[in-house]
């Protein structure tokens, strides 16, 4: 039995009708836990598999996640119990990437400063007056994290001829060379990067990452783009840094979601705003989809999982 704790306007972006139907070749479907169920579908919605839902699913041997974080779903209840986990977040890598590199143009082009000025009844001459802009040709972007999205992100602006840089702890020397980037140390990637863009886990290591003294060291006129988790940066310290303008942010995560109506976030021209939605392309929904079903045909046939996340793995995932 296939549990699938999918809410179904989602589930249908996960599982459109040709999907489904491969889906439930693979076993009985079910919109929830049952004692019979062997193999559970999860989304951002779904409870912790802990004591108390093993205790109403015993017989669970799989978590299939649409998403990308097992944080809040792998307890060592379930670990104990013999549980696997695997995960979609592969599907999303590119589509954040992409998004990434859309916020980055936009943020470097001043697309967000032209439009808020002519939305709030600016005159037209005086709408012209942005920063300088620029161009990402020749730029030097600064990327924390060579995660899945990270190195997504690296290869859609290297195409456009950025000349990238990246902290990361894991990146080798070989892997470096492959990408075409030069890895840094963090001081040296803010003060030397027009751009800095964030692809990173949240870990013990890595929260806070970014806080005012970090900041401080952006080149005045750069620009910053968060699609990862607004926990890498101290994110009143990054508010009293925008609103002097010494800096432009685009930001789709934030320590409050949904985002008040009236944070004073809201209210900055400089300050390009998303509602954590990088991955949710259709094409990212679908592939998550296809990555699932996979996984699980690929659990009942004996075979290994390509996207199994272990204990081990856990620590360098955020």
């Amino acid at each position: 039995m296939i549990a699938v704790d999918v809410p179904p306007g989602l589930r249908d972006l996960f599982f459109p009708g040709d999907l489904w139907a491969r889906l439930s070749t693979l076993g009985p479907l079910t919109d929830r836990l049952t004692a019979d169920t062997t193999i559970a579908v999860t989304s951002w919605s779904s409870r912790p598999v802990d004591a108390e839902t093993l205790a109403s699913a015993p017989r669970l041997g799989l978590v299939a996640h649409t998403g990308a974080t097992l944080r809040p779903y792998a307890t060592d209840a379930a670990w104990d119990h013999g549980v696997r986990f695997t995960q979609a977040g592969a599907a999303m890598a590119h589509a954040v990437a992409e998004q990434a590199l859309a916020l980055t143009l936009a943020l470097l082009h001043r697309v967000h400063r032209f439009d808020h000025a002519l939305r709030t009844g600016v005159a037209w001459e005086a709408a012209k007056q942005a920063p300088p802009r620029r161009e990402l040709r020749d730029c030097p972007v600064g990327v924390i994290g060579a995660s899945r999205t990270g190195r997504a992100y690296v290869r859609l602006v290297r195409a456009l001829g950025a000349r990238v840089s990246v902290t990361d702890p894991y990146l080798g020397p070989e892997e470096a060379a492959e990408l075409g980037v030069q890895v840094v140390p963090l001081d040296e990637l803010l003060a030397g990067s027009r751009v800095v863009a964030l692809h990173a886990p949240v870990l013990p290591e890595t929260r806070g990452l970014l806080g005012a003294r970090e900041l401080s060291r952006l080149q005045p006129g750069a620009v910053l783009v968060n699609t990862a988790r607004s926990a890498l940066v101290d994110m009143p310290a990054l508010y009293q840094l925008v609103r002097t303008e010494h800096v432009d942010a685009a930001l789709d995560v934030f320590d409050e979601e949904p985002l008040p109506v009236d944070h004073p976030l809201r209210a900055l021209p400089n300050v390009l705003l998303t509602p954590h939605e990088a991955g949710g392309t259709l094409e990212a929904r679908r592939r998550a989809g296809e990555i699932v079903i996979a996984e699980i045909a690929r659990f009942l046939g004996g075979r290994a999982l390509e996207h199994e996340v272990t204990p081990a793995a856990m620590v360098r995932m955020g």
